[in-house]
């Protein structure tokens, strides 16, 4: 099985990102798994698009996004990815879409219950999410159901958004959630141990 396996470059403030440091950590822990393809995306909605979309011609089984959801406590898993693009903190305008005439919205077809459950039942806090906000995290599920569903293929393509890492709460100097990257690292591992599991033959589904 092929997986595609991608984390963000950080943004903002903050000197690393939590998806990045979770998949190095992994990396550097217990090697590549087999089959997976790792890559690290910039935070910019262009380049991002260029890059993943070169990527995706390489054909995969199945795709787990990874970014950054400072505040969170746990493991999110996104349900839903909407044709829209902007900062919600951001107000005073109305967001435009992020393609033109395209679909409202997709729904992850990854199987997020039994991930969810496999990663609490080990100890590392999961939730299922239906709202991965409206910037890069959103973008990069909807591009890739999108690209999928205009080439008429089909597999299932997920989005978890981690936790700030130990080591960012420091740096921060302020209090807020977070897990030890190690802990994100098994939790990666035990979603591509889901993915394998699962049948990817289902069909996606699309909002109208």
């Amino acid at each position: 099985m092929k997986i595609l396996l991608t984390a963000f470059e950080p943004y903002d403030h903050w000197s690393s990102n939590s998806s990045w440091e979770a998949l190095t950590e992994l990396l550097r822990s217990r090697g590549v798994p087999s089959g997976v393809v790792t890559r690290r995306y910039p935070v910019n909605l262009d380049k991002l698009s260029e890059r993943m979309n070169k990527d995706l011609e390489m054909g995969f089984d199945a795709i787990l996004h990874m970014g950054q959801a400072p505040g969170s406590c746990a493991i999110r898993l996104e349900t839903i990815a909407i044709n829209v693009a902007g900062l919600t903190h951001r107000p005073g305008g109305l967001f435009g879409p992020i393609i033109e005439g395209a679909p409202i919205g997709y729904r992850s077809e990854c199987p997020y219950e039994k991930m969810s459950s496999e990663l609490n039942a080990s100890g590392i806090p999961a939730s299922i999410s239906y709202h991965a906000g409206t910037y890069l995290c959103n973008a990069i599920l909807y591009l890739s159901h999108h690209w999928h569903a205009t080439r008429g293929k089909t597999c299932p393509i997920g989005f978890a958004h981690f936790p700030l890492t130990l080591d960012q709460i420091v740096e921060a100097g302020r209090d807020m959630p977070g897990l030890p990257k190690s802990e994100l690292a098994r939790g990666i591992e035990l979603m591509l141990h889901v993915l394998r599991e699962s049948t990817a033959d289902q069909p996606r589904a699309v909002l109208a």
